[in-house]
């Protein structure tokens, strides 16, 4: 099933996407959220995120050709930073360059979307907690990055974080396969078995540390090919048997006001 926000007439709303028509939820599906009779035509305008996370949870270097690239060391456990609900961007959206950054990057991966309270979890049980699977840009400052001692202002601002264009339940996740295109040219590809920590590890680990409320979001690492946006530039991430999420990017906020 994929699932999906919509902002409607009387507001944003969870619906459940079938057949070109959005049957709507009473409340979000991970509380239990059920159809309440009502559908609308779904329009790709009227997509929201699919996500309203408490937090979002990212993972750093996951995969190793990706820590190679940038010099960086590989880790021998998760590295992990958060990124605020602030910088969530809707499908089809605006990534906005920051004055601060002379280089943004974009990182396509895959978001896992927690569907219900996961603290201190088995490796073995982790997958029972993921409620379902979307696509995510873990958008990055790489001078700021570089510069500053924690990841928080290289990866925390506003519209840093695209995300959709829906969720979807039904998925295998040891077969998923994240695509990166910019200007429809290919800059990245990665499988999850390609991944330096798997899935289970990571919400076992990170539930060890932090409890996950349901809707929260774990991105899971950026394959190698990462590269500068511009603006103007149009990315899609893909998830294979997922979907694809679609943004915009605009050039820096303050020039030519």
């Amino acid at each position: 099933m994929r699932i999906a926000r919509l902002m409607t007439e009387v507001g944003p709303r969870w619906a459940a996407l079938e057949d070109g028509t959005a049957h709507l939820l009473d409340k979000a599906p991970f509380f239990g959220g059920r159809r309440i009779g009502t559908h609308v035509v779904f329009r790709q305008e009227s997509l929201l995120t699919p996500v309203a996370p408490s937090k979002i949870v990212c993972v750093g270097r996951n995969y190793v050709a990706h820590a190679n690239e940038l010099k960086n060391p590989v880790p021998t456990e998760p590295l992990l930073f958060l990124k605020p609900p602030s910088a969530l961007v809707p499908p089809n959206g605006l990534v906005h360059l920051p004055r601060q950054s002379a280089r943004v990057d974009f990182e396509g991966e895959i978001g896992l979307v927690i569907g219900k309270r996961c603290s201190r979890i088995r490796r073995e049980d982790a997958r029972e907690y993921i409620f379902g699977v979307t696509c995510c840009n873990d958008v990055t400052a790489r001078d700021l990055q570089r510069q500053d001692k924690t990841f928080t202002r290289g990866k925390g601002f506003d519209t840093f974080a695209p995300v959709g264009p829906h969720i979807e339940t039904d998925f295998e996740l040891d077969a998923l396969e994240v695509i990166t295109r910019v200007n429809k040219e290919e800059r990245q590809r990665g499988r999850v078995e390609e991944m330096l920590f798997s899935p289970d590890l990571l919400l076992a680990y990170i539930s060890d540390i932090m409890t996950l409320e349901p809707g929260d979001l774990v991105m899971t690492g950026t394959p190698s090919g990462v590269g500068p946006l511009v603006d103007r530039d149009q990315v899609e991430i893909e998830i294979t048997g997922i979907g694809v999420l679609r943004h915009g990017v605009a050039g820096k906020r303050g020039e030519g006001e």
